[in-house]
């Protein structure tokens, strides 16, 4: 809404607004352009001009949604998933993606797995079995060792520290 609102104040019309993208009908001035970018700093969003910087973004909200807020298993694998979503080779995305973010796209899925069986530890209203199988692990043996390698503590430990430690998913 912040988005569209912001356009309309500029005289622009947009036929569509998504999360990372809008389009606009008309062409727009460098001086609209400006004025849009500091608007929307200032209810704390950001322009992105570069296609490759909004492909990226556009790979962690697919991931995101898709450990965070989707209930159904992939049934296909996530290359095959990301390819279809975005419609773009799974080669290209994974070298971009490595390019710019500094790590692979299967790393950044599995931090965001584990910082989901993080979350599902500290809620303790599932057991490990209930997370691994949530979770789409093949087995709570898998579940743990991933969990182990990516935090250095078993699933165990972690749900009994007093402490728990999570990282905010901009972070990731």
């Amino acid at each position: 809404m912040v988005v569209k609102d912001e356009l309309t104040k500029l005289g622009l019309r947009c036929t569509v607004v998504e999360l990372g993208e809008a389009d606009i009908m008309e062409n727009i001035t460098p001086q609209q352009r400006d004025q849009f970018k500091l608007a929307l700093l200032k209810s704390g969003l950001e322009l992105m001009d570069d296609k490759k910087a909004v492909l990226i973004q556009k790979i962690k909200n697919v991931i995101i949604e898709l450990v965070h807020y989707s209930e159904e298993p992939l049934s296909i694998n996530l290359s095959e998933y990301l390819s279809q979503k975005l419609n773009h080779d799974y080669t290209y995305l994974a070298n971009l993606f490595s390019e710019v973010a500094g790590l692979t796209i299967e790393k950044f899925f599995i931090s965001h797995k584990i910082e989901r069986v993080k979350e599902l530890l500290v809620y303790d209203e599932l057991s490990l079995t209930e997370i691994a199988y949530n979770m789409h692990y093949s087995s709570v043996a898998h579940l743990s060792t991933q969990f182990k390698k990516v935090t250095g503590l078993t699933p165990s430990h972690f749900k009994h520290l007093k402490n728990k430690r999570r990282s905010m998913l901009e972070d990731l």
